[in-house]
């Protein structure tokens, strides 16, 4: 039985760990909540308290990644508000445990913010231009993770993630004043985010780099405002004195290289 150990069971990583245990893995879930331990293990997965710093790794990581085959890396970089931390240094920590354990292929998590706000179609054959302070470092983990010899490392880079419980209408119903009306949304459910990932760890592709972004692009202001009619909300108001920027990312790759169907192809 395949182990895989997952750092960061939260908004996707607990979903995912269920599901790889529904597949017949064996799965280590770290979490930063003591609260959140007893969930885990009633879910059948193995819980392990483990808290990351740019200084240090707070728990029992090697317990955590012990004859592990696959890590999954799902934890987003915290630089918003007072708390702001490096999150290149936090995944560096990490790596030194990785390079002494049993890990072969390692899953990182990351976002199609790595492309920066341009006005053009976007593949893996794009130069990544990253303009936010997120973009970058996390553009600089995935450098240093694929550039270690001691593992392969697939990289995931999702759009905007949405599920049944979490839509950007929610926050945008009733807001007036929107940027961008014309741009084309780059959106992923959270169904599909786990059936790529299973997909990968099936097929054993590894050293890859994938965007991962239901091939769905309306614009901004058309879709928005369809969500707040479906949803009975407040509709949102767009700005349409400054052109709209924004890039369209394509998911091509995971199509023909995985053989993937998006299963919530109209979000």
């Amino acid at each position: 039985m395949t182990k895989i150990s997952i750092l960061g069971c939260g908004w996707l990583g607990l979903p995912l760990a269920k599901a790889l245990s529904g597949k017949g893995f064996s799965v280590n879930g770290s979490t930063t909540s003591v609260e959140k331990l007893p969930l885990l293990e009633n879910l059948g997965i193995n819980p392990f308290l483990i808290a990351l710093s740019e200084r240090k790794v707070d728990g029992n990581i090697a317990d955590f990644l012990e004859n592990s085959e696959i890590l999954i890396i799902d934890i987003p970089p915290k630089l918003r508000g007072s708390k702001k931390e490096n999150f290149v240094s936090k995944i560096r920590n990490v790596i030194s445990f990785i390079e002494k354990s049993s890990i072969n292929n390692v899953l990182f998590i990351s976002s199609t913010s790595v492309y920066g706000d341009t006005h053009t179609v976007v593949s893996e054959e794009t130069a990544p231009h990253p303009d936010t302070e997120s973009g970058k470092q996390l553009l600089e983990t995935e450098q240093l993770l694929q550039s270690n010899e001691h593992f392969k490392t697939t990289v995931l880079r999702f759009g905007g993630l949405i599920g049944e419980d979490r839509h950007p209408i929610k926050f945008l119903a009733g807001r007036e004043n929107l940027d961008n009306p014309e741009a084309p949304i780059n959106l992923i459910h959270q169904k599909d985010c786990i059936g790529i990932i299973l997909k990968i760890i099936e097929q054993n592709s590894w050293d890859e780099t994938f965007n991962a972004v239901t091939p769905y692009h309306p614009s901004r202001e058309r879709y928005y405002t369809q969500k707040a009619i479906n949803l009975d909300l407040d509709l949102p108001k767009f700005n349409h004195l400054e052109p709209s920027i924004g890039k369209s990312i394509l998911s091509t790759k995971i199509e023909t290289i995985l053989n993937y169907t998006f299963t919530k192809p109209n979000l």
